[in-house]
């Protein structure tokens, strides 16, 4: 049995931006999203180089190759970024989260640098695979902050980690999945103001992903939604 994705990506600006730096892909195994930094037109240049280098990418079938590929990504991510700042340095600072979910097999590779979001929804159980590189994650790390204070902690959204030149490789991860999983990919305009019980409720009650993507953002939107809000709604289907 071969398992592939089926995906709807839904990209808005917010209610506060009046530009979007956040990029996505969505394809049969290779899904992920990117939040640019660095401000306009810098940010959006940043997520788009990452994206357009994983659109180029054939996805390997085996997990270890899968994870070698998008360690080689994030690589060539970062010189061509670096390439970019050399070339301008008005863009210098700039840089992108990455979230990038391969499927090899019945195993999720993921790859991750910055606050970007990748959760499973398992038996209706909601699971976040991904941990953010934030100030705020360290604090919760350490005990010094409980998940609730992190989330209405001013400096939430400071991020320890992007792709932005330097040669950071990812955050590798692997996990099982089955047919009738479903997976969200997002950006931290989503998940900074939208509750994990909120996310699992709405993932779980809306069958069609264009619909279920609307109504996430909706509710991104209904908290104030000060930032760009990117969904990748995936599930996973027999091939």
């Amino acid at each position: 049995m071969t398992l592939i994705l089926r995906s709807a990506i839904l990209n808005d600006i917010g209610l506060v931006r009046t530009n979007n730096e956040d990029s996505a892909l969505a394809g049969e195994r290779l899904v992920a999203v990117a939040d640019g930094m660095g401000g306009l037109p810098a940010g959006e240049v940043a997520s788009e180089i990452v994206i357009r280098i994983l659109d180029e990418l054939v996805p390997p079938t085996a997990p270890d190759a899968a994870a070698e590929a998008l360690r080689a990504v994030v690589s060539t991510a970062n010189k061509r970024i670096h390439a970019a700042i050399v070339a301008e340095p008005a863009r210098d600072g700039m840089g992108t989260t990455l979230t990038a979910a391969l499927l090899a097999g019945d195993t999720l590779v993921l790859a991750q640098v910055g606050d970007s979001r990748c959760y499973l929804l398992h038996d209706a159980q909601l699971r976040q695979l991904t941990r953010d590189d934030t100030f705020v994650q360290a604090l919760v790390d350490q005990g010094a902050l409980s998940p609730e204070q992190a989330r209405h902690h001013p400096q939430r959204s400071l991020v320890t980690r992007a792709v932005q030149g330097a040669d950071a490789p990812p955050t590798m991860g692997m996990v099982t999945v089955a047919a009738g999983d479903r997976l969200l990919l997002c950006s931290d305009g989503l998940s900074d103001y939208v509750t994990g019980d909120a996310i699992a409720a709405t993932l779980g009650m809306h069958a069609d992903r264009q619909q279920c993507g609307e109504q996430l953002v909706k509710l991104a939107h209904q908290a104030g939604a000060p930032d760009n809000v990117t969904v990748v709604i995936s599930d996973v289907v027999e091939g």
